[in-house]
This record gives structure tokens, sequence and C-alpha cells, in this order.
């Protein structure tokens, strides 16, 4: 710290590497647990698209080692997803010397909901949204036209789709630490609602496999939700004006 208790710039970076570092090897260990058993977490990730498929339907790879890749990177899939509540972790205690005191001890009960947010956002996804994008994307099958899905084009798509719904869950909390800081308002969030609703449907365009309202409403829908209970969030644990805390 600095005579005016600000961390310099180097300081901020070298703290940056550290919590990259601390992420990295938790990835690390989350993929070598994944690895040991990469066949069945690829069967259960492939378990949404099994249950649309035909009985005569099967996966396949076009490539020699398309396999194999394809199971390094379910395992570091199943890596990032378990090491979630570390990367959360970490992040939160790189943001944490810009906060007050007070703000800082909300770490680990920040940290536990930011991961059951996480969590709730990955199920969202793989019990919700993929039955019926699936369903929709192989509804194109015709007697002349027959869907041969990749191991590599799938695991793209479904590890697209977890990610982003893990983090698209994060909303609430994310708008309640900036409105617990002072940068958004309740009032701000409510009145610029249509614009937030718009932004959450060209999200949805660009993040979903499929062009069809229905499939862009299972990720726009519930961001709107988000921003309602983010509003609520606000207005409950937003910073009042007349709080002064010292840091």
């Amino acid at each position: 710290m600095d005579e005016n208790g600000k961390m310099p710039f180097i300081s901020h970076l070298e703290e940056l590497r550290t919590r990259l570092i601390v992420c990295s090897v938790a990835v690390g260990i989350g993929f070598s647990v994944s690895y040991a058993f990469k066949e069945t977490v690829f069967g259960l990730l492939m378990r949404p698209l099994a249950k649309v498929m035909g009985p005569e339907q099967k996966m396949i790879y076009t490539a020699l080692p398309e396999a194999f890749f394809s199971y390094l990177k379910v395992a570091l899939l199943a890596g990032v997803i378990l090491s979630a509540p570390v990367i959360l972790h970490q992040m939160w205690l790189f943001v944490a010397p810009g906060l007050y005191r007070h703000e800082r001890r909300l770490a680990l009960p920040m940290v536990f909901i930011s991961t059951i947010f996480f969590a709730g956002g990955v199920c969202f996804a793989y019990f919700i949204v993929f039955p019926f994008a699936f369903k929709y994307l192989l509804g194109f099958e015709t007697e002349l036209v027959r869907a041969l899905p990749s191991m590599r084009e799938y695991l793209g798509l479904a590890a697209t789709l977890l990610i982003a719904f893990g983090f698209i869950f994060q909303l609430p909390l994310i708008i309640t630490i900036l409105a617990r800081i002072g940068v958004l308002t309740p009032r701000f969030l409510r009145k610029n609602r249509k614009y937030a609703i718009l932004l959450f449907f060209v999200a949805a365009a660009i993040v979903t496999p499929t062009p069809d309202v229905v499939n862009q409403l299972l990720m726009a829908g519930p961001l709107m939700v988000l921003y309602e209970i983010s509003i609520i969030g606000a207005k409950i644990f937003g910073q009042k004006k007349e709080e002064k805390a010292p840091k």
C-alpha cells in the first residue's frame, strides 16, 4: 500500500498473477480427477442428446484423434465446473481490497451464494435447455437427411451453454455487489429495464444454438427473472446515502 492507502499498479498485477495461478492449479486438480472418469462424465453429458436421438443413432467422430481430444476437453470442462468455488473465491479476493472492511467479511457467504447460482445455471441448461434445443435441432431430419452429431461439435455446443448459463446466473449477485459499492441504484435498474430486456434477447440470440423464439426465451426468460431479483437485491443491500464506513 502507498501513503494514500492504495495498492500500486504493479501490486495489482502481482495479485492478479497469484489469483490466476491458484485458479489454474484448482482447474488442473479438477481436470486430473475428472479424467479418471472421462467416459462416465461424457456419458452423463451426452444423456440429454441420447434421450431425443433415435435408437439407431449414435454419436460419431470423423478424425482419428477426435475421441481422445474430446475426452480431454470433457475432463477440462468438468474440472472448470468442479473448481468453480475456488475460481469465484479468487475473483472475490482480487476485488476485496477495494471494498470496505465490513464488506470483506461477506467473502465466504458471497462465494457460497455465487457457487449456488453457478450450479443453478448449469443445472438449468442441462435439464431444461438441452432437451428442448436438441429436440428442435434433430427435428430437421428427413428420409434424405440424417443427423450424425460428432463428439467435437456436441462437446463444443454443450460446454458453451453450460458455462454461459453458469455465469449468466451470477447476474443478481453482480448487480447487488455493484449496488452495494454505489455503482448502480434500484432506480437506475428500473428505469433501464427495457434496455436490459433488449440486451437479454440479443445475448440469447448469440449464445443459443437455434434461431427459434422458444429456445431464445429459455435464456432470455431466466435473465429477465434474474434481473428482477437483482433489483430486489440492490434495494435491500444497496449503499445508503448516509452510510459511510472506514476502509
